[in-house]
């Protein structure tokens, strides 16, 4: 028995509430060959099977390992909330797993990362390519494994959403009856994010890291390149605040880049909160301390406006918002 793919690819494009008129079938690895033909609403089993039929040697349910990860906010070493899904920190997070019997002896290649959004329902946030046990790195009680990301269900990151049928069964084998059943809920169309005008920006620190390249971004980026500007990074932990600029050819989508990649840009007491700020048993991890920030715009000038006067502009800001005194500025 086959998977009609034809009618998988077609799934992609349409509602969920559309697809139970698509002629889909369980995948040949769930069905005993006695059995006769059945129709079935779309499951993750067919995804998986459809998606891995186009990889050379084909991707099999049981390659894959489905792993679901809920936020923790007051555990330090988990992922604490939506700021915290960085490739680094959900990497750093996944690869160190319990001992046999509460992970598999020998899990398989790949590792479907699913994050919980709401009862049951679980989305799909990326996946990962398992290369082996670090044992150098492992414990007696944790193993750590060598995750690298992988290109494997890309296209239907953060859109795909199943149902996980048991929130406290927070793994299990892909090949296995719960995991190939898990019912589709949503596919969701990748929406354009407005850009809401200089005025209105006010991004959380996950979302600045969205912002550099996401396409969903894109008149974001548009816009924030073609201005000079003050901008304040306020830390909504403890009401501290950051007045910076960016003049020059730099603008301000070169300067925020900066700080999506590293959480300081360079500067002086958020590069300290930086290095105060070492999470992640398996790998150290210096972002941590940004996961509380929020940016926003003070005022923007144009890209003919001299250095000089965003300069007069910064102090301002700095002194109007006594960020020297009692906030993150140094100078």
């Amino acid at each position: 028995m086959t998977l009609a793919l034809p009618a998988l690819a077609v799934a992609y494009c349409v509602p969920v509430s559309d697809l139970e008129s698509l002629s889909l079938y369980a995948p040949a690895e769930m069905v005993s060959l006695e059995e006769p033909a059945i129709r079935a609403s779309l499951t993750l089993g067919h995804v998986l099977s459809g998606i891995g039929a186009d990889y050379e040697p084909g991707i099999r349910l049981a390659d894959i390992h489905l792993i679901r990860h809920t936020f923790k906010p007051n555990d330090r070493d988990a992922l604490r909330g939506p700021e915290d899904l960085t490739q680094e920190r959900v990497v750093a997070y996944t690869r160190e797993q319990d001992v046999p019997p509460r992970f598999p002896a020998n899990p398989p290649r790949y590792w479907v990362i699913l994050i919980a959004d709401g009862g049951r329902r679980s989305r799909l946030w990326g996946t990962y390519e398992n290369h082996g046990e670090i044992e150098s790195a492992s414990t007696k009680k944790y193993r750590c494994f060598d995750l690298r990301p992988s290109q494997f269900l890309l296209p239907l990151s953060d859109r795909l959403v199943v149902e996980w049928d048991n929130p406290r069964s927070w793994h299990r084998n892909a090949g296995s009856v719960t995991g190939a059943r898990m019912p589709v809920l949503e596919i969701a169309d990748r929406d354009k994010v407005p850009f809401p005008g200089f005025d209105g920006v006010l991004l959380p620190y996950h979302q600045l890291q969205a912002l550099v390249d996401d396409p969903r971004y894109a008149d974001w980026r548009i816009a924030l390149s073609e201005v000079q500007g003050i901008y304040l990074i306020t830390d909504s932990s403890n009401g501290k605040q950051y007045v910076g600029k960016a003049d020059g050819a730099e603008r301000i989508l070169g300067r925020w880049t900066a700080y999506a990649r590293d959480g300081h840009s360079g500067n002086v007491a958020l590069r300290e909160l930086a290095e105060q700020s070492v999470v992640g048993k398996a790998t150290k991890t210096q972002a941590d301390h940004a996961r509380h920030f929020v940016f926003s715009l003070l005022r923007v000038f144009g890209p003919s406006t001299p250095s000089s006067e965003v300069n007069v502009a910064e102090s301002h800001y700095k002194a109007a918002l006594m960020t020297r005194q009692y906030g993150l500025n140094r100078n």
